[in-house]
């Protein structure tokens, strides 16, 4: 009788983790696969015992053959060392929860109809830690039923804990290694030619290294393995790398994302199985078209004359930066983030790094004292003759205007240099969702471009860059299915937060309305 009312015990709760399990089936883990099989074997013997139900048990045997059959199918890894780390940590929650109970059964037993010597109250405490369920348990006062609550609470805390433990999915813990970093180095300088290329070898990046010489650089946020960019590589191993960065990541149980992709490669993208959403343009100026002079200079003419009539003046700095300029620069872009209420971002972004920041050239603005008031740091593009900035930071103390006399300087040295084009950067949502033809996904976002600026100032940025009279290029994301695309975009804006989701959505809000003064001027 004991075993027929155990088996129904177990079998109830095998049932209930095979559906919890299923969610896990449908990702392709490897550990769900194995559980899966063991727990049909015990659902199987379970009704058998309970009262020879050979109809439910060979449901279980057809159901674990099939799935055997199917167990290549079943390849995503979990993370090995959080395997560990859950099972340990349920042995540790056994361990405490049966000294707990025991103690609590044999000291408090007046407070239950049932007398606990020592080896009852064991017995009981192990019962409800396994089943969650013992009719037998009757407390008498409230004191009783609340700690009999607790060792409920114990038990479901710790198999929550260690389910989702079991199946989290592979995890990236140690950064690239230097060996790792000077061969990304390699093939980016030999093939980079994007705007983002240099910011794939900042140290917040992880690679992967193709069997056809690319390279790619992500990170993992949010189970979301998001790369920068498109592969960088010779051009006809890029559908290669897309495809062996997909399987990558089916393996780690992740979903591949590509970040700011370029328009040359959305069809290698679509025949891999990606679907694809335009998320913004980038400006990019033709330097020999770029003047200040007739109407193209009418909106950049009057901040510039401005300063330059109260004495401003820029320099160019060229690398490796002393220790005294980088000192300054530490105080400006100090400033600047107090001013924004805001921190360092990640990612698709460079930050304050004094190696980062020695290494590139720097153009400074000064006051007519000559004390520096705004820089920005100049990254080139590698095999591409054009140039683009990365941190552009300015003190409380700089003119309105200011970002326009930086922005026309860097472009006229730029010009003097023999370079063909200046990248200002995306501007998100820029040029999205317009036409009719466009995604339903596109229009939407197209309506948050038009009536949430004042949240975000997205035409804010739009408007700054057009002053310099750009062309605009359409920029993408690249995701694996409509169900990811709320994880991925969620994972973007965490990773260019630098992890912190809520406040850095704020923080970049906040950021691109700072683009907007002192940079406009007089119009602000």
């Amino acid at each position: 009788m004991e075993a027929r009312q155990g088996a129904r015990l177990a079998a109830a709760f095998a049932g209930f983790v095979l559906v919890t399990l299923a969610t896990n089936l449908w990702r392709r883990k490897h550990m769900a696969w194995l559980l899966v099989i063991i727990l049909l074997g015990i659902s199987a013997t379970s009704h058998l015992l309970k009262g020879l139900d050979y109809e439910e048990a060979v449901l279980s045997i057809v159901i674990m053959v099939w799935l055997w059959h199917l167990r290549h199918y079943f390849y995503a890894k979990s993370d090995s060392p959080s395997i560990v780390q859950g099972l340990r940590s349920l042995i540790y929650a056994l361990t405490f929860t049966l000294a707990y109970g025991t103690a609590g059964f044999y000291l408090l037993d007046r407070h239950f109809k049932i007398h606990f010597d020592f080896w009852s109250a064991v017995k009981q405490t192990v019962v409800m830690f396994a089943r969650f369920y013992d009719p037998g348990l009757q407390p008498v006062t409230a004191y009783g039923q609340r700690f009999a609550d607790s060792i409920y609470v114990l038990g479901a805390v710790s198999m929550v804990y260690a389910i989702i433990m079991v199946f989290r999915p592979v995890l990236v813990r140690k950064p690239a290694s230097e060996e790792e970093t000077a061969h990304a180095k390699q093939i980016v300088e030999r093939w980079g030619r994007s705007s983002l290329a240099r910011l794939t070898l900042l140290p917040d990046k992880s690679y992967l290294f193709t069997a056809d010489g690319s390279v790619i650089a992500y990170v993992l946020n949010n189970r979301v393995a998001l790369t920068l960019g498109d592969p960088i590589g010779p051009p006809q191993s890029i559908p290669a790398a897309i495809c062996e960065f997909r399987e990558l990541c089916l393996r780690n149980d992740w979903y591949p994302a590509f970040y700011q992709t370029l328009p040359e490669y959305l069809e290698h993208y679509k025949a891999a199985g990606f679907d694809t959403l335009r998320i913004g343009q980038e400006a990019i100026v033709r330097l020999s078209s770029f003047t200040l002079e007739g109407k193209s200079g009418r909106r950049l003419r009057p901040s510039v004359n401005r300063l330059v009539k109260t004495g401003h003046f820029t320099l160019l700095h060229e690398p490796p930066l002393s220790d005294g300029l980088l000192d300054q620069l530490h105080i400006i872009s100090d400033e600047w983030l107090r001013h924004v209420k805001g921190s360092e971002k990640r990612f698709s972004l460079g930050w304050f790094d004094d190696d980062y920041i020695r290494s590139c050239p720097v153009m400074t603005v000064h006051a007519s004292d000559g004390t520096a008031v705004a820089f920005a740091n100049i990254m080139t593009e590698y095999q591409l003759n054009e140039i683009t900035v990365d941190l552009m930071r300015y003190s409380r103390r700089a003119e309105p205007g200011t970002m326009d006399f930086l922005f026309v300087s860097l472009l006229e040295w730029a010009k003097e240099k023999g370079y063909e084009s200046f990248n200002l950067g995306l501007s998100p949502l820029a040029g999205v969702g317009q036409r009719s033809e466009d995604p339903m996904i596109e229009r939407a976002m197209h309506f948050i471009y038009e009536h949430l600026g004042q949240f975000y100032s997205y035409k804010g940025l739009y408007s700054f860059k057009s002053k310099f009279n750009p062309t605009w290029e359409d920029r993408y994301l690249v995701y694996p299915g409509s169900a990811s695309l709320p994880t991925v975009v969620i994972s973007v804006i965490q990773a260019d937060s630098g992890g912190n989701l809520i406040l850095g959505y704020l923080r970049k809000a906040i950021w691109q309305r700072a683009m907007t003064y002192p940079p406009t001027g007089t119009e602000t």
